[in-house]
């Protein structure tokens, strides 16, 4: 085993691969099941993600509250036991059935995540978070990927999607599994990786910059069920779902090597995380407006997947080196999911105006987070 790489954060990165390996099947089949089978519009399913990041956005920053108080292996535990709620939409028999048990697995999904990134955060020496947040990032979207697969394999075997949400139960359960080997660290091994350096102004500065951006971020971004809905139209449900294991695909590889040689750490953030999620969202919204196919589509999605890597791998290490607590971690995550209720809502609304509407608000705001992450940051520094 690598020296960075101990006991756990292999068991939390194992865990965060399980679950994505279930709950990224209904990621990618909810907006299909809502729209395509049981007949919604796209503005309904744009209220249901809103709704289910918006007030997650609270439950992240209730979780990390929480995590700091409680310990944070018991609260990343409890949340993971209940994020099953999402495979019970197989049994939904009408869309506000399905949207009220996505949102509640979502927002378990949302409670627990601080006090999984403080326990690895806390796990990893100040000098191997980039490595260790890039590894998680590989092995999460990793089982997002897998999970893609097995979905197009059962879909094209005829298995029904409602079938398929409900045996997403088992790999998530067994992602809780994994989180009961963790050892919370001791509280002197938490006090050497936290070094909270509030001397530092540069680095409190980039802090206050991630929390801004993450939440813009967020306004531009939306739930990858926009894009598998604007090719599923293009083209096949199938061809919809591929463009998310693209996404994933892109998404982990990029995380992982990110993690093992990034330097500039703000520079890389904001050109090459979220500057470059507006090139992606462009040319998705050009790329169906002009009927210029699939490729093009799908090389947008790879965009934005590139960008996702960067962003989820590099905004966690800023924070966690500027002000490693729990609660830092649920502003993250609140942050994110904030900017994702209005970003979700404005996305379904502009969708069915305009898809190509959509995606250059979505661009021009993941434009003005680059921007103010880069000013802040400036003077960040990792020693």
């Amino acid at each position: 085993m690598k020296a960075w790489l101990n006991r756990n954060i292999l068991f939390i990165s194992l865990s965060a691969m399980f679950a994505d390996l279930g709950y990224q099947t209904i990621i990618a089949g909810f907006p299909i099941l809502l729209v395509l089978y049981f007949g919604a519009s796209p503005t309904l399913f744009g209220l249901a993600s809103a709704l289910a990041f918006g007030i997650g956005s609270f439950l992240g920053y209730l979780g990390g509250k929480i995590g700091d108080i409680y310990g944070n292996k018991k609260i990343a535990i409890i949340g993971n036991l209940l994020i099953p709620l999402l495979s019970l939409i197989g049994l939904a028999v009408s869309p506000i059935v399905a949207i009220s048990l996505f949102c509640g697995g979502w927002w378990a999904r949302n409670f627990r995540t601080p006090s999984r990134r403080k326990l690895l955060s806390d796990s990893a020496r100040k000098s191997a978070k980039t490595k260790a947040f890039g590894f998680l990032h590989m092995l999460d979207i990793g089982g997002g990927m897998l999970s893609i697969i097995i979905l197009l394999i059962l879909l094209n075997k005829g298995l029904s999607l409602r079938i398929i949400f409900l045996i997403t139960a088992v790999p998530i359960l067994l992602s809780t599994m994994f989180l009961l080997f963790v050892k919370s660290p001791k509280a002197n091994q938490r006090k050497r990786n936290s070094n909270i350096n509030v001397s530092s102004k540069g680095n409190i500065n980039a802090y206050k910059g991630v929390i801004i951006a993450t939440a813009l971020y967020g306004f531009s971004s939306y739930s990858l069920g926009f894009p598998i809905l604007t090719i599923a139209k293009s083209s096949t449900s199938i061809l919809g779902i591929v463009s998310y294991l693209i996404y994933m695909g892109i998404s982990a590889f990029t995380g992982y090597l990110i993690g093992l040689n990034v330097k500039s750490i703000i520079k890389v953030l904001s050109f090459y995380g979220y500057i470059i999620s507006a090139v992606g969202s462009l040319l998705l919204g050009i790329s169906y407006t002009f009927n210029l196919g699939l490729f093009p589509m799908y090389i947008g999605v790879a965009i934005l997947g590139f960008g996702f890597g960067v962003i989820e791998t590099l905004e966690p290490t800023v924070v966690s080196i500027a002000s490693n607590t729990s609660n830092s971690m649920g502003f993250l995550t609140a942050s994110r999911s904030l900017g994702l209720f209005f970003g979700n809502l404005v996305m379904g609304i502009l969708y069915v105006i305009n898809p190509f509407d959509s995606y250059t608000y979505a661009a021009a705001v993941s434009i003005i987070a680059g921007i103010i992450i880069y000013a802040a940051g400036r003077n960040f520094k990792i020693k």
